[in-house]
């Protein structure tokens, strides 16, 4: 373990991840394996730049992955867009051995609804995966949530997700004034065919090839289906030839975001240079509507759909994600299924498998 005023890393034999504490972003995430390095999430490239005063810190700092707490507008508790998780310091609590591997645990030193949150990053010897848990202890109210995890595909790569219910654009795109930035998805529409998204000018997307065009902002939202036991997001780097997966419970995080950024923002510090970004989200909101949107009955909770957490003096709420980096073997075009078995996860294609150390009980608590 290394550690700075700002930073500290955490390593595993093949795996390192460190954290930006001034704002709670994984700064990088790398992993060696089979003679490779691998490290394909994003990190914004004005981070090292002067930026306009008031900017938000999530913004000025933007990389990796964040928790958001609330995700997207803060109309509640004053804090700035995406919570006081992903735009304030956290403190390092510690680094513990444990067999096999290390933890490490970081505290918010601000709270959210009056809960104290804790992070925790678990890296074990030989897995090229990331587990990653959020605590919220009290507090009192509701809150939505987030985890804002950012790949860089600047040659493009090849998307596929566990079965979901549906996908819908939120009611506005995320640039509806053509000076300023450019979307190019139906706002709002609501469709179950990912390979068919509708476009604005009457066509079709698909989803599943990133970028789907050029100078472009979109977001889309995937209900997971709940008879998933394990869901999980993957991105392929052709190109690169790795592969980023994300796997969860549809019980901590029942929606899957895409979050297209690919030059359709022209006003800083984007200035149309944000291009090849992918936002592989997993969350437990209401669109981008915002916190009191999300905590209030929506068209999401009328459906069953979680769209927050509750605090309360009862107990935690423990939500938990892994974030999986790695090699794939040479022609792999894309991932099918994933499947946890005898200490592996096997990465399933119409072509083939592989398979890498995967602690299962993790994500589903067994």
């Amino acid at each position: 373990m290394t550690a700075s005023t700002e930073c500290v890393t955490i390593a595993a034999d093949g795996i390192s991840v460190t954290l930006d504490l001034a704002v709670g972003h994984i700064k990088t995430l790398a992993v060696e394996r089979d003679g490779r390095h691998v490290a394909p999430l994003h990190r914004a490239p004005w981070t090292e730049e002067a930026h306009e005063p008031g900017m938000p810190a999530h913004l000025a700092r933007l990389s990796g992955d964040f928790l958001c707490a609330p995700f997207g507008p803060s109309d509640i508790d004053g804090s700035p867009s995406h919570g006081w998780p992903a735009n304030s310091p956290w403190r390092h609590l510690g680094t513990q051995m444990i067999p096999g591997g290390s933890t490490a645990r970081f505290e918010l030193e601000k709270s959210v609804m009056g809960a104290r949150v804790t992070k925790e990053f678990t890296l074990r010897h030989g897995h090229p995966f990331l587990y990653q848990r959020h605590l919220f202890s009290g507090g009192e109210g509701a809150v939505s949530v987030g985890l804002h995890m950012m790949v860089s595909l600047p040659q493009g790569g090849h998307l596929n997700f566990s079965p979901k219910l549906f996908a819908e654009t939120p009611a506005v795109a995320l640039e509806p004034d053509r000076a300023k930035g450019h979307s190019l998805l139906a706002y709002p529409s609501h469709f179950h065919d990912i390979k068919k998204a509708p476009r604005a000018d009457g066509g079709t997307a698909n989803l599943t090839c990133y970028p789907f065009d050029r100078n472009h902002e979109d977001f889309v939202m995937m209900a997971e289906a709940p008879e998933n036991k394990l869901a999980w997001a993957s991105a392929l780097r052709h190109h690169e030839g790795d592969l980023v997966l994300s796997l969860k419970r549809p019980s901590d995080f029942p929606l899957t975001l895409l979050w297209m950024s690919n030059g359709g923002r022209y006003y800083a510090p984007w200035n149309s240079r944000h291009r090849g970004v992918l936002g592989l989200e997993e969350a437990r909101t209401y669109s981008l509507a915002g916190h009191k949107a999300s905590i209030a009955p929506n068209p999401f909770s009328d459906q069953g759909i979680p769209t927050s957490i509750s605090l309360g003096a009862s107990g935690d709420v423990d939500l938990r994600q892994v974030t999986g980096i790695m090699p794939v073997p040479p022609g792999w075009d894309r991932v099918t299924r994933v499947q946890a078995r005898d200490g592996k996860l096997a990465i399933i294609s119409d072509n083939g498998e592989f398979a890498v150390p995967y602690d299962a009980g993790f994500v589903l608590r067994e």
